[in-house]
Formats: structure tokens, C-alpha cells, sequence
């Protein structure tokens, strides 16, 4: 199977849109979130106008099709990230909510004052903000370990922060501002080295192929579907079974109880005791379409890609001058970060759209990290597979033009 990207292009309807001046528009902002191809958006239509109803509730055929297709949806979740069955993926509204499910309900009901929780200094609010609650609840204290100046984790101050007061480790496996890819598999086994329990955010490695749980052996990890060419709102926790069963609700409601009674109430197992009320079923089905998309990709070819287009980006970006990259480890994802200086972000954005360019500014969910680089805001261009080096040499042509026009 070979890499036709005009093939590929032609499967994502959203790439032929053009701006409001119509121009075609150049999308750089993959890593906010990715677009999604027909056979997705057709998979949540076709469940609207043809197995639309509740699921696990019924014995009617609707509601049969309907569960059918969300608990397979579950298991092709599981397989794509090459998870035992010793695992379950609970759906969620995305990685955002997995996280907090499992600071809210793991770390809430074992954390006690003194334990430690250990992050990265790399970290999106989403695997930061969580845990600052519960350690507020808990007592527990919150360490950050640093990265070094290329912006890939630093390991020896990593060690020296992991010690027996560790309960457990939290990490992105991807950098969404730096594109740093961290060794989850090494940081994995120290953690459990030390008796702590280890959660992945794989909400930026995910899209790139990266995340296969038999070799990390991580507790849990979390994902969204948005990011991974599938619906929006809605993402799954890829947990170990019998660690979820041993967790107290999140959420309390419909189709997460055993039995109901003023005299109290008992749950089901995992993953349905996370899943209180009416989910998204329909984004299931999406999700689901997704994962059948990308599995008949040719991967290796796909991530060749990726890898030229990060290759040319940061080349020709390296180019222009006094611009800044942020991030240059040699593992990363196709996120660029970068400056100009005396510049704002905005600005740079602001005249990039007007050639029908689109990327993000901002500090990307990771102000924390925008202290560790001395900086405000950057600007970030985040490609995926379907991007092409004919955009990257347009996206460098009129940076470049913009850069000499705010000197």
C-alpha cells in the first residue's frame, strides 16, 4: 500500500473550505484538533437516521444495533492502542475528563498528606489542574520535574524527584506546545519502580501512532477522539481493569448501578460505573469510524510523512531570521512552536490568515511551561499526515514576508 496524499486530501471534506477572500485554507493546527474524514462524519450521520436509540435498556432491534455498535466501538478502542484485556476503555468526553477521572476518583480516595504526585514541567493544564485539586483536598504534595534546554525531559532531575513518597506519575507522552516525545516505556517502569501508579496523556501522540500500551504498561491512559480524526466530545480512559474496579464513582446516575435503594446503592463493574447517563453514542460510532480509517492507512508510510514534514518545517523555519523555535529533542511529534522577537503571537496569526493560513497562538493550555521558557505566548504550527511540503513551503514563504514586515 503506498502513500497517495492527493488520495488522502480528497478523503477529508473539511481541506477543500476556503476563507472568506477565497483562498484555499492551509490548516496548521492539528494539535487544537485534527479534521475529520467523510467515512467519519457519515458514521455519525448513519446512526442518527438508522440505529438512533439508548443503548444497554431496550430488548427492541434500535436499541439492540445501537449497543451493538457502542460496545464494539469500546473494543476497537482497546485494540488501537494494543491493550490486553487485562485493560477496558471507559468513553469519556475526552482526555480532559479522563484525567480528571482518574485524579477525582483514584488519586481522591488514596492520596493522603505527604504523598507526592510527579508531573513534568511540559504538562497541559488538563494534566495539571486535576491534580492541584485533589492535592488541595488530599494533602498531597505536587513535584514537576524539569526538561532541559532542548526541551526534552530531564531524567536525572526525573530520578531524583521519584521516591517512595511517589503514589503516582502523571506525564503527556507528547508535548503539545514543544512536540518533545517522552519514553513513557522508561518513565513507566520507574514508576512502578517506586511503587507509584503511571497515567499516560496521550492526547498528542495518540494521532501519530505512538501510543501502544503492551510496552508501556502504564495504569492508565487517556485520549480524545477529536484530535485522532474522530468526533469531538467525547475520548476514552484506557485503564487497567481491575484498578478501575477498585475506584469509587465519578459521576452517579442511570446505567452505572447494580441496584438502587434508600438504603444505598451498589455499582457495576468498570468500564460502565464511569459511565453515568446517556454518553455519546453517536460519537462512538464516529470514534469508532475513525479507527477503522486510520488502521487500513499504511502507517509506516504515514509516519515517513510526518517525519519529512517536520524535517522541511523546521528547516525552513530555522531559516528566517531571528525567529525562535521552542523544542528541538529528537523525538517529536509535527509541532513547531516558535517567535519573533518584539513581536506578539497574535499578530504573527493575524497576518498568516489573511493568506489563508491557519495556526494557534496563545499559551496552548501550558502557561506553567510558558514560565519555564521565559515567555508569554508562542506561535505553533501543528501538522498532520494529510498536510503537504507544498504547504510548508507556502506557510515558511509568507512567515517569512510577515517576519520582515513586523521588524
Amino acid at each position: 500500500m503506498s502513500f497517495d496524499i492527493e488520495k488522502i486530501r480528497n478523503q477529508f471534506p473539511a481541506l477543500a473550505e476556503k476563507t472568506k477572500s477565497g483562498k484555499p485554507i492551509v490548516y496548521f493546527d492539528n494539535a487544537a484538533t485534527a479534521h475529520k474524514p467523510q467515512c467519519v462524519i457519515d458514521a455519525v450521520s448513519d446512526f442518527y437516521a438508522h440505529s438512533n436509540s439508548n443503548i444497554h435498556r431496550s430488548a427492541h432491534d434500535l436499541s439492540e444495533r445501537a449497543t451493538i455498535g457502542y460496545e464494539q466501538a469500546r473494543e476497537k478502542v482497546r485494540s488501537f492502542l494494543n491493550a490486553d484485556d487485562s485493560y477496558c476503555a471507559v468513553f469519556t468526553r475526552g482526555a480532559t475528563e479522563g484525567l480528571n477521572l482518574v485524579a477525582s476518583s483514584w488519586a481522591g480516595a488514596n492520596l493522603k498528606p505527604g504523598d507526592e504526585i510527579l508531573l513534568t514541567q511540559m504538562e497541559h493544564h488538563a494534566n495539571i489542574v486535576p491534580w492541584q485539586i485533589v492535592a488541595a483536598r488530599t494533602g498531597a504534595k505536587i513535584r514537576a520535574a524539569k526538561i532541559l534546554p532542548d526541551g526534552s525531559l530531564d531524567m536525572e532531575d526525573f530520578n531524583a524527584k521519584l521516591s517512595g513518597k511517589t503514589k503516582i506519575v502523571s506525564v503527556a507522552h507528547a508535548s503539545n506546545v514543544l512536540g518533545t516525545i517522552n519514553d513513557i516505556s522508561t518513565i513507566g517502569a520507574l514508576a512502578h519502580s517506586a511503587g507509584a501508579k503511571f497515567c499516560v496523556d496521550a492526547a498528542q501522540s495518540a494521532p501519530h501512532f505512538l501510543d501502544d500500551i503492551s510496552k508501556s504498561n502504564c495504569d492508565f491512559l487517556s485520549i480524545s477522539a477529536h484530535k485522532l480524526y474522530g468526533p469531538t466530545g467525547i475520548g476514552a480512559l484506557v485503564a487497567k481493569r481491575e484498578i478501575l474496579d477498585s475506584m469509587p464513582p465519578y459521576q452517579g446516575g442511570g446505567d452505572m448501578i447494580d441496584s438502587v435503594s434508600w438504603d444505598g446503592t451498589t455499582f457495576r463493574p468498570a468500564p460502565e460505573r464511569f459511565e453515568a447517563g446517556t454518553p455519546d453514542i453517536a460519537g462512538a460510532f464516529g470514534f469508532a469510524a475513525a479507527i477503522d480509517y486510520l488502521r487500513q492507512l499504511d502507517i509506516p508510510a504515514v509516519c515517513e510523512h510526518e517525519h519529512l514534514l517536520l524535517n522541511r518545517l523546521t528547516q525552513r523555519l530555522s531559516a528566517i531570521k531571528n525567529l525562535k523555535i521552542f523544542g528541538s529533542a529528537k523525538e517529536k511529534v509535527c509541532v513547531v512552536s516558535f517567535s519573533l522577537p518584539g513581536v506578539h503571537p497574535n499578530d504573527i496569526s493575524v497576518l498568516l490568515n489573511a493568506s489563508g493560513i491557519a495556526i494557534r497562538t496563545g499559551h496552548h493550555c501550558a502557561e506553567p511551561l510558558m514560565g519555564t521558557l521565559g515567555v508569554e505566548a508562542t506561535a505553533r504550527a501543528s501538522l498532520a499526515f494529510y498536510n503537504t511540503i507544498e504547504e510548508v513551503d507556502f506557510f515558511a514563504d509568507k512567515l517569512e514576508r510577515a517576519a520582515a514586515m513586523l521588524e
